[in-house]
C-alpha cells in the first residue's frame, strides 16, 4: 500500500535546513493557517527521503496511511498510540497555544515507566515544569487537584501523576480533539493519503 515514510529523525536533520523553517513549528498569529503551513512544508522536506527510499540503520522508518489517519478519527486513545499521530496532534494543539497538554501527558506516559529509584528526580521535573502554579508549561487543573499532584510528588509512586493526566486528557478528548479532526490540516493530509493510495 504506497503511502508516506516518516524516520523519527527526519525532524532534527530538518531543523538546520534553512528551506525547512516552518516544519518546525514556530507559532503564528493565524493559528490554523500557521499549522496547514507547518504541516505542508514538513511533508515537502519529506519528499525527497520518500522518494529516494533512504533507509539509515539506526533510524526506524514509519508508514504513514490513509487507513491510520482514518483510525486517528476513531478516538483520541487511537490518535496518541501513533508516533505519526502524536507528532501531527502536537502541532495541532501549537497552533492553538495548548501543546502543554500532550506535552504534560507523554511526559506522564514516559514517568509511569521509570525505574523507582529515578522518580524523584522526574516527578519533580515534571511538576516544575507543568504542575506548580508559575510553571512554564502549566496545565489546566483546579487548584485541589493542583494541591493534591504537588503533595503526590514529594513522595512520588508510578501513580502520582494519574488525576492530573486523566483530567489532561478529557481536556484534550473534549475540547482540542473534535476541532482537531474539523481542522483542514487533518482533512488535508487525509486526502492527500487517499488520494496517492489510489493511484
Amino acid at each position: 500500500m504506497p503511502g508516506f515514510f516518516f524516520s523519527h529523525n527526519d525532524m532534527t536533520e530538518l531543523n538546520g535546513k534553512e528551506d525547512c523553517k516552518l516544519a518546525k513549528g514556530k507559532v503564528h498569529k493565524k493559528k490554523q493557517k500557521a499549522f496547514g503551513a507547518d504541516l505542508k512544508s514538513y511533508l515537502k522536506c519529506m519528499v525527497p527521503h520518500i522518494e529516494s527510499g533512504i533507509k539509515t540503520s539506526n533510524s526506524r522508518n514509519v508508514m504513514l496511511s490513509a487507513e491510520e489517519v482514518i483510525q486517528w478519527s476513531q478516538s483520541l486513545e487511537k490518535l496518541l498510540a501513533s508516533q505519526s499521530g502524536q507528532g501531527v496532534f502536537r502541532e495541532f494543539l501549537k497552533s492553538e497555544f495548548s501543546e502543554e497538554n500532550i506535552e504534560f501527558w507523554l511526559a506522564c506516559e514516559d514517568y509511569k515507566k521509570t525505574k523507582s529509584d529515578h522518580l524523584h528526580g522526574k516527578a519533580e521535573r515534571i511538576y516544575e515544569e507543568f504542575v506548580q502554579s508559575d510553571a512554564i508549561k502549566q496545565i489546566n487543573i483546579d487548584y485541589q487537584m493542583r494541591e493534591a499532584t504537588a503533595k503526590k510528588a514529594q513522595d512520588p509512586t508510578h501513580t502520582s501523576f494519574d488525576e492530573a493526566q486523566k483530567t489532561v486528557y478529557i481536556l484534550m478528548e473534549r475540547d482540542s480533539y473534535p476541532r482537531f479532526l474539523k481542522s483542514k490540516s487533518y482533512l488535508n493530509l487525509l486526502n492527500q493519503l487517499q488520494t496517492n493510495t489510489s493511484k
